[in-house]
């Protein structure tokens, strides 16, 4: 058996590192701000343990990926020169799931039951839709369903609420179109669902958590090895617990009470998705008795970089105050660049990232972040119209999803009327309309489609299906207006029609992520008062697509390219220079978010979470106008989380024209 090894914590760690990882027992809580060695000191902490005599099959290492923790594991091995693969690491998931391996049994299930995966699930809602008589695209999807049955439980939220929530703000427009979501029908689905996966022997990965956490609190005598064994807790990004998670967590450190806990609070940015920052805020409160433990010396940015950071965090109410100090040199002071509008912001954008580049920085060493998506709209088409190599972290390039492209395939049939691909997308959004029927349509109207043609469009009205016929019918004004409103010098007035008369319809019916793929789609319609036809706008669309598909310019993941991405995607990563987009009121923050209980604090902490991104060069952009969807213009205001900012802090630059 080898030796372990010995380690100088005094000359590994600093002295904020060094408290936490040689604290004695009892439950500890480590508030570590960004850039100060989280990690570091969560190897170390398991590396001591494992040094002074504990079995690593008495730690329990709870983190928010696999991945995160075999890196763990690996990092502390090095560290001790001892195996510790016995100890227990993994996901939530991961851990809940190995345990009702062997006691799954006491809650109904068999001990081989079936993990469905998010294609399972929605299959099996889909069955569950055919079966009610229910399937059909006049009923929310089952990925629509699947997203709601799963945001209830990890926010322990009714079914009922949160189906209603979904749906009622679009009732009274709904009751208009005849498209009313009957909320019992929903609940029905959802009953039938837990009733398959029951027959099935099968869990979603919600179950496991619920199930884990309800074999606890039903059964002691399954609690009670768990927490004999586990001497040891570890708990990784605490903030990011939902309320299952965090019980699931007491119940296992009850008895020896050994809990380390390691987040942020000033790092909570995902409510949307379950995480509840009471469970960080109220851990002093569950656990009186508790060490604190603050890290705050920052190894990533400069003094002026977390100048900026620390005076915007430190206007929120509710949090556990602590001022990240720098252990780098002085550098420059963060830019607040002001500038006309976003096709101005994109410009010099397009301009910044060659002048670093031109300086030495590798395009991978530089990141543009943004608050929402359709944010980047107008960058990404001058990066593909400047052939820079850029890729999109945050989701696939704006022109090429599903939304964008569905919108784009009703101007296309508009402007040419052989464009069967385009017939073949806008017709397939219709109920009954597959892609063989939409192959037989073509075929039976001569291969070509013209709008104009009275004759022919009640060709194709008589050879759609029931289901369809009604919605192609209120689609149909659309394709009058074309010619004779002269819409054909006003795309964006098409798509504002064709939200309006179904496509929002079918956005809420279709997808999960309703609301961003509107606000999308408002953003472009905004977008296309800049083009004088619908020519204009389809030919930019296809030039920049296919410059994007050409090999030379096509960024590869793996390779040197600029990246693009949503501050969300974007936590626990570090770039040299970060650029932020639309710096300013009502886009950053929100003003979705500023209407939600607490949304104001969440967006300074992403805001936080964007500006410690950056190691040397930090580039906040303030645009003063935005196009609105009705041709107007809105004049913006900075951020106000710039407005806090002392000018002195700031390098500001008025942009001129580029």
């Amino acid at each position: 058996m080898n030796e372990i090894n010995r380690i100088d914590y005094e000359k590994a760690l600093n002295p904020e590192q060094q408290a936490a990882v040689l604290a004695p027992d009892g439950p500890l809580f480590v508030l570590a701000a960004a850039g100060t060695g989280k990690t570091r000191t969560l190897v170390y902490r398991v590396a001591y343990l494992v040094e002074k005599g504990t079995d690593p099959r008495q730690i329990l290492l709870l983190t928010f990926t696999n991945r995160a923790a075999r890196e763990m594991l690996e990092r502390a091995q090095g560290l001790v020169g001892l195996s510790v693969g016995g100890l227990w690491g993994g996901t939530f998931h991961h851990m809940a799931n190995r345990i009702l391996r062997r006691q799954a049994h006491r809650l109904g299930y068999g001990l081989d039951f079936t993990i469905l995966d998010q294609d399972d699930s929605c299959t099996l809602i889909r069955a569950c839709l055919e079966s009610l008589k229910l399937k059909g695209k006049e009923f929310p999807k089952a990925d629509v369903l699947n997203a709601l049955f799963s945001g209830a439980v990890n926010r322990r939220r009714p079914v009922r609420e949160v189906v209603e929530a979904r749906f009622a703000d679009r009732a009274e427009e709904s009751a208009k179109t005849g498209h009313l979501v009957d909320v019992e029908d929903v609940i029905r689905v959802h009953q039938a669902y837990e009733k398959k996966k029951r027959e099935q022997n099968a869990m979603d990965f919600d179950d496991l958590l619920i199930n884990g956490l309800k074999l606890f609190q039903e059964h002691p005598d399954a609690l009670a090895p768990y927490q004999e064994q586990f001497q040891y807790v570890l708990v990784d990004e605490y903030q990011d617990t939902n309320p299952i998670q965090a019980d699931w967590v007491d119940l296992i450190a009850a008895r020896r009470r050994n809990l380390l806990v390691v987040g942020d609070d000033f790092q909570c940015i995902y409510s949307w998705r379950g995480a509840d920052y009471r469970n960080i805020m109220t851990f002093p409160e569950r656990y009186p008795d508790a060490r604190h433990f603050k890290l705050v010396t920052n190894y990533r940015s400069t003094p002026e970089i977390l100048d900026v950071a620390n005076i915007c965090i430190a206007n929120n109410p509710r949090q556990f105050q602590k001022e990240l100090r720098a252990t780098r040199s002085s550098h420059l002071k963060p830019v607040l660049a002001l500038l006309r509008d976003g096709g101005h912001q994109a410009r010099y954008v397009v301009e910044q990232v060659r002048r670093l580049h031109r300086e030495g920085y590798a395009w991978r060493d530089l990141v543009v972040l943004y608050r929402a998506h359709h944010h980047a709209m107008e960058l990404q088409l001058a990066l593909a119209t400047e052939r820079l190599p850029y890729i999109v972290t945050s989701g696939v390039r704006f022109f090429e999803q599903a939304h964008i492209k569905d919108a784009c395939a009703l101007l296309r049939v508009l402007h040419n009327p052989g464009d069967e691909m385009a017939f073949s997308r806008l017709l397939g959004l219709l109920p009954g309309v597959g892609p063989r029927t939409a192959a037989k349509l073509w075929s039976a109207l001569g291969k070509r489609v013209d709008t104009k043609d009275p004759a022919q469009r009640r060709e194709l009205a008589g050879r759609l299906p029931a289901a369809a016929g009604g919605i192609w019918k209120s689609i149909e004004p659309i394709l009058d207006a074309y010619q004779t409103d002269n819409l054909k010098d006003d795309p964006g007035e098409i798509i504002f029609q064709f939200l309006k008369a179904f496509y929002d319809r079918f956005l809420l019916d279709t997808f999960e992520d309703y609301e961003r793929r509107r606000d999308d789609l408002q953003e472009m319609i905004a977008f296309m008062s800049g083009f004088e036809s619908t020519e204009a706008f389809l030919n930019e669309v296809a030039l920049v697509t296919n410059v994007d598909a050409e090999p030379d310019y096509r960024a590869d993941p793996a390779g040197d390219s600029l990246r693009l991405s949503t501050v969300h995607q974007a936590k626990g990563l570090e770039w040299k220079a970060v650029i932020i987009l639309w710096a300013a009121d009502g886009m950053f923050p929100s003003n979705r978010s500023l209407k939600e209980t607490g949304g104001e604090d969440e967006e300074r902490r992403l805001f936080y979470v964007a500006v410690t991104r950056a190691k040397d060069e930090l580039i906040l952009c303030v645009p003063e106008v935005r196009r609105m969807p009705d041709g107007g213009v809105n004049f913006l205001s900075p951020s106000r989380f710039l407005v806090e900012i002392p000018p002195e802090h700031l390098r500001q630059e008025q942009v001129g024209f580029l």
